[in-house]
């Protein structure tokens, strides 16, 4: 691919809402650029679920899938490689890669996803997406009637425990300090006969990534099949900041109901400016690309 290529639109990220995005252009004859970095946050989940027709599917496997289906348009182009620097210019952005190459375009879609901050715990790094888990609506069918955990505090924990109660009648919540729970919660909580643990967390034990145990800072020992945890977490790309882009209070990239940022012509869609779910990913995807399209056709008309 030449250098400084110009695209109608460029879109910085090609996983699942990335892809989506592609489709939508692709599919409305718009010449179309997807980079992307190969590096999705969800590459060592080993199966994703709730979502129709890929329930139980491997994720790269349905990020294959999407790609083959998106490279019959031809009108979008995939560039493997990493964004290293985008900026507003008189006619649209220009985006600068690692490997050196500079494309321009009319407009941009970041789909650039968020990376996952873990928790100071040995073990825990391995087992997340696998047994260390944070949504119950992806994985926790798949741990039901299961010895299961929720690493939280707080109204988080109250959170996790109103959804998680209902899959298993074994559940620990671990607080991993002292309870900043209120009483009232601390009560709710025992009715529901959920055992509430305050001391720290120091390991997690595991057979490649499926948690056995949970050690605790006396060196005590609890068995455990799965742990719920929502761990910190930061933009995987610096460019929407770079570009002027505001963020929510949660760290979101700031969109619209039509995915648009602050900045005209400047649109997000994914894990990094919404809800964590391949399904909606999915939508939101397609919903910008939507968007992208027919900003440019009011443009043009």
């Amino acid at each position: 691919m030449e250098e400084n290529m110009h695209f109608e639109v460029i879109i910085i990220g090609g996983s699942y809402a990335g892809l989506s995005a592609a489709m939508a252009l692709g599919r409305s004859l718009r010449n179309t650029l997807v980079i992307d970095g190969g590096n999705p946050c969800n590459r060592q989940t080993p199966h994703s679920h709730n979502f129709i027709t890929q329930d139980g599917q491997v994720p790269a496997e349905i990020s294959r899938i999407a790609r083959d289906q998106v490279s019959k348009y031809e009108t979008v182009k995939v560039f493997e490689g990493l964004v290293t620097h985008a900026a507003k210019t008189r006619d649209g952005f220009e985006v600068h890669t690692s490997p050196g190459t500079t494309f321009t375009a009319k407009k941009l879609i970041l789909a650039t996803g968020l990376r996952d901050i873990m928790p100071d715990i040995k073990g825990f790094a391995e087992c997340w997406g696998i047994s260390a888990i944070h949504c119950p609506y992806c994985h926790g069918y798949e741990v039901w009637g299961e010895k299961t955990g929720i690493l939280a505090n707080g109204d988080a924990a109250m959170h996790y425990a109103n959804l998680v109660s209902r899959l298993t009648p074994d559940l620990t919540l671990f607080t991993n300090g002292p309870s900043t729970l209120s009483p009232e919660q601390m009560e709710k909580l025992k009715s529901h006969n959920i055992r509430i643990i305050e001391k720290e967390l120091i390991e997690i034990k595991h057979h490649n990534g499926q948690l056995t145990d949970i050690i605790l800072v006396d060196q005590s020992k609890i068995p455990l099949k799965a742990l719920y945890h929502s761990p910190a977490f930061e933009q995987h790309s610096g460019i929407a900041v770079e570009l002027g882009c505001e963020v929510t209070e949660q760290g979101l990239i700031k969109v619209d109901d039509f995915h648009k940022t602050n900045v005209p012509g400047v649109l997000a869609c994914g894990d990094n400016s919404g809800m964590r779910s391949v399904s909606i990913a999915v939508a939101s995807g397609t919903k910008a690309g939507a968007m992208v399209n027919l900003e440019l056709a009011e443009e043009e008309f």
